[in-house]
């Protein structure tokens, strides 16, 4: 049986099983009690057929490997949707920051409140996030990926993404109790 923290950290590339080592901290956690909740806090937004079919896929498949996984998509105030899914019998998997990053610096919307100039990994919307992984009654892990190993992007927007990403994971890697990278489906634990 896994061993869940109390805060976790779960970064890597894409598919090098983030997601699957949530979804089994998860899993872990509901067998260890009755009394125990999980919720997924998503943050994607479907904003074209694709990305469309990768979410109804992923609801599919989190369904089966872990049925008592409960979802709920993210407003853009993440640190509010960790607040609200519940108490200290509540584990919160917020998968992921980096789409949650994406929205807070690329809006792709036209409501003109949320059309906002790009923001940086020091916002305010960064400080009650970790203030929010600091003081939630229940165990929380976040999944995100680490896109810093690769070539320099072209384009200052990107290279700014890229940079607010790294920060961004530097400064919830300080808040969590446990850091853990995935490659290849194996957990390397860093911290």
């Amino acid at each position: 049986m896994l061993d869940v923290a109390r805060s976790e950290l779960i970064l890597g590339g894409q598919k090098s099983g983030k997601s699957r080592r949530a979804e089994h901290l998860a899993a872990a956690w509901l067998a260890a009690s009755p009394a125990h909740r999980a919720v997924l806090i998503a943050t994607a937004e479907a904003h074209d057929d694709e990305m469309r079919a990768r979410i109804a896929r992923h609801r599919r498949e989190r369904a089966e490997r872990v049925p008592a996984l409960a979802t709920v998509e993210s407003p853009p105030d993440l640190a509010a949707a960790l607040a609200s899914a519940g108490g200290a019998e509540t584990l919160r998997v917020v998968d992921c920051l980096t789409l949650w990053l994406t929205r807070e610096m690329m809006p792709m919307d036209t409501d003109s409140e949320r059309n906002r100039p790009a923001a940086s990994s020091d916002t305010a919307s960064t400080a009650m996030l970790l203030e929010a992984i600091a003081t939630c009654p229940g165990p929380v892990v976040l999944v995100g990926n680490e896109i810093g190993l690769g070539v320099i992007p072209l384009g200052r927007e990107v290279r700014a993404f890229v940079d607010a990403l790294g920060a961004l994971n530097q400064q919830v890697a300080a808040v969590c109790e446990r850091v853990t990278l995935m490659v290849a489906g194996l957990p390397l634990s860093l911290k």
